[in-house]
């Protein structure tokens, strides 16, 4: 378990399970017109990727300029989100 951390690879797994819910709660919201409206749920995903990818980063000691780079990142996804909730 702990090269699963040590490895960045626990991160990796995680990433995967977004992506799967992503695509369940696209197709689910494209079948029925029902659910989370595609900009909330992807902004919102994207904001968490971003972080997850952050912290990966830091468990790999890669270069500081990337983690905050990608922390910009999942700012600008937050505030994104954040604004399309505001407006619905």
């Amino acid at each position: 378990m702990a090269e699963l951390f040590a490895s960045g690879r626990i991160v990796d797994l995680i990433v995967a399970l977004v992506a799967v819910e992503a695509i369940v709660l696209l197709a689910y919201a494209h079948r029925t017109g029902r659910g989370i409206a595609p900009v909330g749920l992807l902004s919102n995903l994207a904001a968490g990727l971003f972080l997850l990818l952050a912290l990966r980063t830091t468990l790999l000691n890669q270069s500081w300029i990337v983690v905050a780079a990608l922390l910009t990142a999942a700012l600008l996804a937050h505030v994104i989100d954040l604004s399309h909730r505001w407006r619905h």
